[in-house]
């Protein structure tokens, strides 16, 4: 089904400091993400099985990487007027780049009224998640409402981490507090909850252009939907309604993956959805066919495992690998590897995450890492056994001990 009445813009400009230094050269969106998909992947996926298929992707920070993953993997028809096009920041309404998540949709303002739809869809690009974006739709349509956001339950003791968003017994909106020190509202009938918001919304077009107009004139303003915007509707009375993503079903759901949300913004954070990837029933399954996730395509050949010789044995277990990877008597716990890796002889790694190709060398031992792209391990290199030697060779260490090797780190 082809929803032709709403269009999508994408935020995905985001800088991702929290998750330095895997953003060192490119946004957080186009960070890889399960071996051969970036995370704005999620984002489209949803958009693309729920049937929407008029997408803007807003661009600013470091974008290369993801203007060249769009443009390969996300081809729609134009024939059918359908598209995923990159909007690159573009100063349009004066000298600066984008000021907030408000504004990047200000400045971009005249897609809108081109498109001339009746419902904008605005999403971040950064989180990972399954969605059926239609049931949202429907929702906002129900209720009639100006503006429906998006939001999760989580433990009321968690509130300080996140924008946290109280309702009435309708799930009207009646306030928005960010990161509140005092517990704050609980969800109708559930004292142990509150709401997250997911920061998804669906305006009604009308109301979403004259808002940014309204928050456009406002100096002081950070331009930020959050902050601003939605505080500013509130005030004036629009009818804002939260849709409860765990009330969210799709073809093809397990029951684990209920509910499923990751902020992937912090190195263990990332390291840790990864991870979760392996369990035998994962929170977030890739292997559906019902609610498939697509990505590009890579023209690699097989992965391959060799050696069986003694102690040599390329072997894997409990992990995830991509195509184009060889693993040469080496031996894999518990990883997720992208394409084009090769793990020579002897080598051991664990726990770790390998992207696009890294080279083990013979003896190495790696264990609770990140390896970024195009990174050559010499022989008997030791990562991640001995925090103080890590940090010495100018690896970054994050608080639960992950350490992070950059994107073509020469290492000796």
């Amino acid at each position: 089904m082809s929803i032709d009445d709403a269009l999508v813009m994408i935020l995905a400009g985001g800088e991702g400091k929290r998750l330095f230094p895997l953003t060192q050269d490119r946004a957080k969106p186009a960070v890889p993400f399960g071996g051969r998909y970036r995370i704005i992947d999620f984002v489209l996926n949803n958009f693309i099985n729920s049937g929407f298929y008029k997408i803007k992707v807003l661009t600013q920070y470091k974008s290369d990487s993801l203007n060249k993953h769009i443009t390969k993997g996300w081809a729609l028809s134009p024939f059918l007027n359908q598209y995923v096009d990159l909007v690159p920041a573009q100063m349009r309404t004066g000298g600066a780049w984008y000021q907030g998540t408000a504004d990047a949709v200000y400045q971009n303002a005249f897609h809108i009224h081109d498109e001339d739809p009746d419902y904008v869809c605005v999403f971040g690009g950064d989180h990972v998640y399954k969605m059926d974006v239609s049931q949202m739709l429907d929702f906002h349509k129900d209720n009639q409402a100006d503006l429906t956001i998006s939001a999760i339950p989580i433990p009321i003791e968690e509130a300080s981490e996140f924008g946290i968003i109280e309702v009435d017994e309708n799930w009207r909106l009646t306030g928005f507090i960010e990161k509140p020190q005092t517990p704050p509202k609980s969800i109708p009938n559930n004292p142990k909850m509150c709401l997250a918001s997911m920061g998804n919304y669906i305006f009604n077009k009308n109301v979403l252009l004259d808002a940014l107009d309204e928050d456009a004139k406002i100096q002081s303003s950070n331009h930020d939907f959050g902050k601003n915007v939605i505080p500013m509707m509130l005030r004036e009375g629009k009818r804002i309604f939260i849709y409860n993503f765990n009330e969210n079903h799709f073809p093809g759901m397990t029951e684990k993956e209920k509910g499923y949300w990751r902020d992937v913004g912090s190195i263990d954070a990332y390291w840790q959805a990864n991870m979760d990837l392996l369990d035998y029933e994962p929170e977030l399954n890739l292997y559906s066919k019902e609610w498939p996730i697509r990505t590009f395509n890579y023209n690699y050949p097989p992965a391959k495992f060799i050696w069986q010789q003694g102690d040599r044995v390329g072997m894997a277990t409990n992990s995830m690998v991509s195509e184009g990877c060889i693993v040469s008597g080496g031996m894999l716990s518990k990883c997720v590897l992208s394409p084009k890796v090769k793990i020579n002889s002897y080598s051991q790694v664990y726990d770790s995450i390998l992207m696009e190709n890294v080279n083990v060398g013979r003896y190495s031992e790696i264990r609770k890492a990140i390896i970024d792209k195009n990174v050559d391990i010499p022989p008997y290199t030791k990562i991640g056994i001995n925090r103080e030697e890590d940090l010495a060779r100018g690896f970054y260490v994050s608080e639960g001990g992950v350490t992070v090797v950059r994107k073509n780190a020469r290492l000796s």
